[in-house]
């Protein structure tokens, strides 16, 4: 039990290993084009739960 935990445990950092010396900085052109589209991600949704709130707070659950 323990030898097959340490054997998941090898091959697991030996995974870990293959990852970080495959991957590669972003040229900052790149990093600014994934910013932009997380930043238009965060607006719509932001914009989203703003109009779900005034559905049920101003026309649904108005106080009369």
């Amino acid at each position: 039990m323990a030898n097959e935990l340490v054997q998941k445990l090898v091959s697991f950092i030996g995974q870990c290993r293959r990852i970080v010396t495959i991957a590669t900085k972003p040229s900052r052109k790149d990093f600014i084009d994934l910013a932009k589209v997380v930043a238009a991600g965060v607006a719509v949704l932001g914009l989203i739960g703003f109009i779900l709130y005034l559905v049920f707070n101003l026309l649904l659950f108005r106080a009369v």
